[in-house]
């Protein structure tokens, strides 16, 4: 890693630091970015605003009950979505909200004490970070409720990262899955102890200047081993891989930097296995959909086609001191199409 950080994002000359750091960045300070279009010529305040792009994901796993839910940021327009799984029952809700030019709706550049917070009629969703935890604090008309804290304490080492992205622009992201989470959730009827039913978080806090039409397929993990050590992953191809991946694995508390991940699957197919291998040879997956969330949205300016999965992990991870086996653990995989 490149060293610890901690301090802006962009320097005195205009410029992002770009690499892996050893700490995540306590502010993306993006109004100091010398942005200029593919002829080098600087870009107005307004092209500097709009062009700037913010999103928080957040996800709660347990045997109980699968979670996704997300803030997203475009400046032309802002949406949330939140959609509740249950794996024994096979019930699935979701709850899709869009707010044109972003009204009611604001995510802080300052990823470890900020807030993101988004609101719709009587539909409030609010993720608030500060030293040491993360809170998510969700209700809607429907009656789904969440307050639920993530704990980000004593060895939280998330992935941190800034990429080019195009000519011209970049990304910062950073990341972290199997995180313990405490807390409560209410959904139809059922009141869910996030402790007690030993829940698991990942968190993507992700903010720059995106190339302006471009696809992700992703791979995120949260979930038990056998002997109770927490594992997770996120494994992504075709976005923020320009020179750095933002693939990694935690193992409890640690760690583990991962190469270049190969995903294979049929997008016409929602049902068909996918396959995640990764160049060093560490991981061999085969990811089983259960169901998932799709959205299709064109409105000329702004695209999206959008389809997350929620299934089981099956195969091995093999570690320089042992192999993690994966026999039906939950978690997500996604295809996406953007164009912001």
């Amino acid at each position: 890693m490149d060293g610890s950080v901690g301090g802006n994002l962009i320097g005195a000359d205009g410029q992002p630091q770009f690499g892996l750091f050893e700490q995540p960045l306590a502010n993306i300070n993006y109004r100091d970015f010398d942005l200029r279009d593919a002829m080098d010529k600087p870009r107005g305040r307004l092209a500097k605003h709009f062009a700037f792009n913010q999103f928080q994901f957040i996800s709660l796993c347990c045997e109980e009950l699968i979670v996704g839910l997300a803030i997203v940021d475009l400046k032309w327009v802002s949406n949330a979505f939140v959609y509740c799984y249950a794996p024994r029952s096979g019930e699935f809700e979701e709850f899709s909200f869009v707010q044109p030019l972003a009204r009611r709706s604001h995510i802080d550049t300052t990823p470890n004490c900020g807030e993101a917070r988004f609101a719709s009629g009587r539909n409030q969703l609010r993720i608030s970070a500060q030293a040491g935890s993360r809170r998510v604090e969700l209700s809607l008309a429907s009656g789904l409720y969440i307050d639920a804290e993530i704990d980000e304490a004593a060895g939280y080492q998330p992935l941190s990262i800034c990429t080019r992205a195009g000519y011209a622009g970049w990304v910062y992201t950073q990341k972290t899955t199997a995180r313990p989470a405490s807390g409560r959730l209410r959904w139809r009827g059922r009141e869910l102890d996030l402790a007690a039913s030993e829940a698991l978080a990942g968190v993507d806090w992700s903010a720059g200047y995106m190339r302006r039409e471009t696809f992700w397929n992703w791979g995120s993990l949260s979930a038990r081993l056998g002997d109770g050590r927490r594992l997770g992953f996120n494994l992504v191809a075709g976005v923020n891989d320009t020179g750095y991946t933002e693939n990694a694995l935690w193992l409890d508390d640690k760690l583990v930097k991962l190469s270049t991940v190969a995903f294979e699957f049929n997008r016409r197919d929602g049902e068909a296995p996918w396959f995640m291998r990764s160049q060093d040879g560490v991981l061999d997956l085969r990811f089983e959909p259960a169901g998932r969330r799709c959205e299709r949205r064109n409105a000329v300016l702004i695209a999206s086609n959008f389809s997350q999965y929620f299934g089981r992990y099956y195969g091995r991870i093999q570690l320089a001191e042992e192999t993690l086996v994966l026999d039906g653990q939950w978690g997500f995989a996604e295809n996406h199409f953007a164009r912001w």
